[in-house]
């Protein structure tokens, strides 16, 4: 965290030096001094002092990865307090554990893959992983710089510095940190992460040279603590003549937990080029635009598990001392492009790419029947694909899609949608199909734990093995949106092929795929109400699973399980009570957020894997005998909040968990893991425009 602020002093000492010396110019007229702020023009005559201007808000562009472009928002409104959290975004569907910088359990599970190569496993890690279309890039008129703070659990804060300034019209630059530590309230549960970015974003004199880049560093840390132990569940739950007393543990640090000497990490580093020329340019007697263009995408992970010595709770160990568990993941990206942009014609673009992966471990694994396990899945693909976007009247025409047509995987995906926009009124529909590979760390796992190593492809030569399956995805959707008042989202998605993680026999976690077909529909409702001084914000969320059963033998006795779990109702509704005090110099925005998911039952964590599974009945849960599936859930959270703003200044103030505060905590997010008590936070968000 030292180094957290140190950073952020230098950002403030340089921000305020470019201030003072590159952003203004000072000019003599006879003894007096007049400084002026050039325009972001291509003109450099000086103004005089009754002439500057600021210039407007609108001009402070932010441009992500589809060239969308919105600019910088500095008013306070209840999505603002929505996004105030750790992963600077609306965290509706996810339910937190008990420590901020820790994982989420999912209660709206995104089953869109856009993507041909499996994913890097870890993925209870990844909630604050910024891949490449999380980085945003910038065109301001003069330097810009936002300060992000917020309290968190025990001995630490979260920082995020962002500096952004355009060195000329024609070039930006952009560098931003965003730190956590959090001791937590606890034993073991320390977080530490730390997101690294900084971007370019460049466009030649005759706008014929484009070109956005950025590098991303990324080192997310956990101290791991296996959740709460057996005799730490009874204290947490004071349901046993022991721990009667609920005062006793109201300190949370006092509580048991199954292990203290284990922490995992996740690191990763990334750069990325996207850059085009255009061989036949818009003029004005022209409406076409023809470019070329190519981009670079070389992606380093890796993660790591560590404990000092093993558990019996994840079976027996190959090593009696420390363990290590690491696993890393090279990719190298490169993709060609054509792009056509006519008036008439719409975009229209055609893509080929390659990538080369390098996945897998230094070791090598051979079980005593023989079998053995490979330590790397390395090889290449080759793709063809491309988009289409029209807009004509307030018609909305899109598609996009890839396909691998050599190499070692297979996997394509498609995206067709149509809307129209009418005044205030907006309908759009969708379809969407996919194929890809499940997870790396599906196909290929190896530890120091026995029980967690195994392969589930390329096994010609162990037949004893299983290969997994292409996951198969389709969707349709629609979308309803009446402007400044609701919006209504329907979908209705078939999974075949479903991978996911379960406990077996011995209690151990590993993969497994479903052969049936699941077919989940959602229904979610936003709506936004103003009347004066007082709002409402609801959120409603309904999700229906269909034929996600699967069967268990143990004996004779055969059980059943859903392996795809998420709770049927998720609410968010708020109420507050907004206006301008102090003759509009500040403006208060107070209420209440109610929140709310029905009882379902939740997927558990595992540590050793950073990955949630699926409860079933094979899994012994011991704080309510064997053979039991723990549901969780249907308790409300109250949150009070208190925002105000001051000039570009946004103070936010929050009662967390309220209800929490006046009797004893004893729900979970996660089996074994609690949900945070009442907690009294506060921070800010800071825009400087200098």
């Amino acid at each position: 965290m030292k180094k957290n602020l140190l950073f952020i002093i230098i950002l403030l000492i340089g921000s305020i030096a470019f201030a003072q010396e590159g952003n203004e110019e000072e000019i003599n007229e006879g003894t007096q001094k007049i400084q002026t702020r050039p325009e972001f023009t291509k003109s450099r005559k000086p103004l005089s002092k009754d002439k500057k201007k600021k210039p407007p808000i609108t001009d402070y562009k932010i441009i992500d990865i589809h060239n969308d472009t919105t600019f910088v928002d500095t008013t306070l409104t209840i999505q603002r307090d929505y996004n105030f959290n750790y992963l600077r975004r609306d965290d509706f569907g996810l339910q937190p554990l008990n420590n901020v910088g820790q994982s989420y359990n999912s209660l709206v599970k995104v089953e869109e893959r856009n993507h041909l190569l499996p994913l890097f496993g870890a993925r209870a890690r990844h909630f604050n992983f910024m891949e490449v279309e999380d980085i945003k890039y910038y065109n301001v008129p003069t330097p810009l710089t936002e300060l992000y703070f917020k309290t968190t659990f025990e001995q630490g804060q979260q920082l995020d510095a962002f500096f952004t300034v355009n060195t000329s019209p024609r070039l930006n630059l952009s560098i931003a940190y965003k730190g956590n530590r959090s001791l937590g309230k606890y034993q073991h549960a320390l977080t530490s992460t730390g997101n690294f970015r900084a971007t370019a974003n460049y466009t030649t004199k005759n706008d014929r040279y484009r070109i956005r880049t950025h590098f991303v560093s990324q080192d997310l840390l956990n101290e791991e603590n296996g959740g709460l132990s057996e005799r730490g569940l009874n204290q947490y739950l004071s349901n046993t003549e022991e721990f009667q007393d609920a005062d006793e543990f109201s300190d949370r640090g006092s509580i048991e937990v199954n292990f203290e000497n284990a922490e995992s990490i996740l690191l990763g580093k990334r750069f990325y080029l996207n850059h085009s020329y255009s061989i036949i340019k818009k003029t004005d007697s022209s409406s076409t635009n023809v470019a070329i263009g190519h981009i670079l995408d070389i992606t380093d992970k890796s993660f790591q598990f560590d404990q000092t010595s093993p558990n019996t709770l994840f079976g027996e160990s190959y090593e009696s001392g420390a363990l290590m568990d690491k696993v890393a993941l090279e990719d190298f990206s490169n993709q060609l492009f054509v792009k056509l942009d006519s008036d008439w014609l719409g975009s229209l673009s055609v893509n080929a790419g390659t990538s080369d992966y390098n996945y897998g471990y230094n070791t090598l694994v051979s079980f005593e029947n023989g079998v053995d396990i490979k330590n790397r899945l390395k090889g290449n693909i080759y793709s063809i694909g491309g988009s289409y976007q029209k807009y004509y009247k307030g018609f909305q025409l899109a598609a996009n899609g890839m396909s691998i047509v050599s190499g070692d995987f297979d996997g394509n995906y498609l995206n067709a949608s149509a809307g129209y926009q009418f005044k205030d009124y907006g309908l759009q529909l969708g379809i969407s199909a996919n194929s890809v590979a499940p997870n790396y760390n599906f196909l290929l796992y190896q530890s120091d734990y026995i029980g967690y190593n195994w392969q589930n492809y390329d096994n010609p030569e162990n037949p004893s093995l299983v290969n997994f399956k292409n996951i198969e995805t389709q969707k349709i959707q629609a979308n309803i949106k009446v402007k400044n008042f609701a919006n209504l989202e329907a979908s209705y998605t078939a999974i075949d092929n479903y991978t996911y993680f379960t406990k077996n026999t011995d209690s151990l976690t590993v993969p497994e795929q479903f052969g049936g077909s699941i077919n989940l529909f959602k229904l979610k409702f936003t709506n936004t109400l103003n009347f004066g001084w007082l709002g409402f914000d609801n959120t409603i969320l309904y999700q229906n699973v269909d034929g996600a059963v699967n069967s268990v033998t143990n004996g004779n006795v055969s059980r059943t399980y859903s392996v795809y779990n998420v709770p049927t109702f998720v609410t968010r509704n708020s109420v507050y009570y907004q206006d301008h005090w102090f003759k509009k110099a500040l403006f208060l925005q107070t209420g209440v957020t109610f929140k709310y998911y029905s009882e379902y039952n939740a997927d558990g964590y595992d540590p050793v894997l950073s990955e949630f599974y699926v409860q079933s009945p094979e899994e012994t849960l011991s704080f309510d005998g064997p053979d039991v599936i723990q549901t969780f859930g249907g308790f409300p959270q109250f949150d009070i909040f208190f925002n105000a703003k001051i000039r570009q200044t946004r103070i936010y103030f929050k009662v967390e968990n309220f209800g929490e505060a006046f009797k004893q905590n004893n729900e979970f997010s996660a089996p074994g893991y609690a949900p945070r008590d009442a907690v009294i936070r506060f921070g800010l968000v800071w825009n400087f425009f200098l």
